[in-house]
């Protein structure tokens, strides 16, 4: 079922379209990815959506949106690095406090 979905978009987007500029640009993005577009059906390990993606960004948004921008941009920086090893501790399942422990 894989190889058929896979070669059927293949063909499918291949096939000439006439529409509005936006369509044909992103029939053209997905020409050049096509291999990649499938992924999640060869490997069960690779989610299907970007959700953890998603995830990983909120509490950035929700910092400037709660205090409306960030001060600096060293404090930003210092921000998103302390996030990163939160969010990469949680994923590993880790203790939060001892990584960060182990970071400083």
């Amino acid at each position: 079922k894989v190889r058929t979905i896979i070669k059927q978009s293949k063909k499918l987007i291949s096939e000439n379209l006439e529409g509005p500029p936006n369509l044909i640009t992103f029939k053209k993005r997905l020409e050049k990815r096509i291999d990649n577009l499938w992924v999640f059906l060869q490997h069960y390990d690779v989610p299907a959506d970007n959700n953890g993606s998603e995830r990983a960004i909120r509490n950035v948004k929700v910092k400037q949106k709660v205090s409306g921008q960030f001060k600096s941009s060293k404090g930003a920086y210092g921000f998103i690095v302390l996030r990163s090893v939160i969010d990469s501790a949680i994923k590993q399942n880790k203790n939060v406090f001892e990584v960060l422990l182990e970071f400083a």
